[in-house]
């Protein structure tokens, strides 16, 4: 058969089978007309290679398992040699993922550091403590030696609360937000991070963006159990962060302010804007008045009343716009900044 078939019939392309060629892996015969002929034989190998090289074995370190399959034997990793093979390959990535393991604890631990550095809590489970003198002049720390497992850095307090599970419920509309559209925002003043009083009936002429959540997780606090079964309950964090990175985008499409808004009160609010960097005020209602001024909705949770998660786009006094519910929240940032370029002023 000519290349292409065998190329075909192994799933490899022709350079691959040329590369193979000249490793010595694969030896076509050549007809008088000096093209190569290639045979079943020369399928099975090439495949064999193909297999080889999705487990991270390079072809030229497939010798042993093709010489195993050339003496006779029905499976390729049927001989002494081939099994050694496999010892290297798996020694190999145990290095690397060693290797992979350190750098990933020390951007961790560099990670942590930044992100409480203005802050007046101190990072949770930190690797190590950092030298004073290096932190002030901002050189990186020496990486920590890896531990353990891989499996112990995988649920680090950071990441715990910046990422979301790949399962979390959707939330369905309820018609609890329906109402909103067309009321005046009410004459409540909820105290900002910034140590301002914020009136939502003076927010000043243009749209401001009030994004209404229930809680934000800090690390190495216990989130209250069954968060992740509720809809619409997890995603804080990463919310926050999404307008915190599309921030000057949205006041480009024409919002005048953005606030983030609940219950929880201003101190802890205040260590969540200066761990996520947040360039926007927090407001705090830790009596809930939005929910008898506005009605909106809530849930229950570990003897909690929270707030649902919704937003709300103010414009000269008035709800023009909800969006509720919201799912997923780390892209709602984004929704919003469509929202108004769909919609200017």
């Amino acid at each position: 058969m000519r290349i292409g078939e065998l190329a075909r019939r192994a799933g490899v392309t022709t350079k691959a089978v040329r590369y193979y060629e000249s490793l010595g892996l694969i030896t076509p015969r050549r007809l008088a007309n000096g093209y190569r002929d290639y045979g079943e034989n020369d399928v099975r190998l090439a495949q064999e290679i193909r297999a080889l090289r999705s487990l991270g074995i390079p072809a030229e370190r497939t010798r042993p398992f093709l010489d195993c399959l050339e003496a006779g034997r029905r499976h390729a990793d049927d001989c002494p040699a081939s099994l050694a093979g496999y010892r290297d390959a798996i020694d190999e990535l145990t290095e690397r993922i060693a290797a992979l393991t350190a750098r990933r604890a020390a951007l961790i631990s560099h990670l942590q550091e930044a992100a409480h550095r203005n802050s007046g809590v101190a990072p949770a489970h930190a690797t190590h403590q950092p030298d004073q003198a290096a932190g002030q002049a901002g050189r990186p720390h020496p990486a920590p030696e890896a531990e353990g497992p891989i499996e112990d850095l995988t649920e680090d307090p950071m990441n715990e609360y910046v990422s979301l599970p790949a399962d979390l419920p959707v939330p369905e509309d309820d018609g609890a937000a329906g109402h909103l559209p067309g009321m005046k925002a009410p004459s409540t003043a909820f105290a900002g991070t910034a140590g301002e009083t914020i009136r939502m009936d003076a927010l000043g002429a243009g749209r401001t963006v009030i994004y209404v959540y229930p809680l934000t997780g800090r690390p190495g606090t216990d989130l209250p159990e069954g968060w992740d079964s509720i809809p619409g309950a997890r995603g804080c964090t990463p919310e926050s962060c999404g307008f915190r990175d599309h921030y000057q985008d949205l006041l480009a499409a024409g919002a005048a302010d953005v606030f983030g808004l609940s219950s929880q009160d201003t101190g802890y609010q205040r260590e969540v804007v200066e761990r996520l960097h947040l360039p926007f005020q927090m407001l705090s209602d830790p009596t809930m008045e939005l929910v008898g001024k506005l009605r909106l909705p809530t849930f229950e949770i570990s003897g909690m009343t929270l707030y649902k998660r919704l937003t709300l786009i103010i414009r000269d006094g008035v709800v023009e716009h909800v969006f509720y519910p919201i799912f997923p929240p780390n892209e709602h940032a984004e929704q919003v900044l469509t929202w108004l370029r769909d919609n200017p002023l």
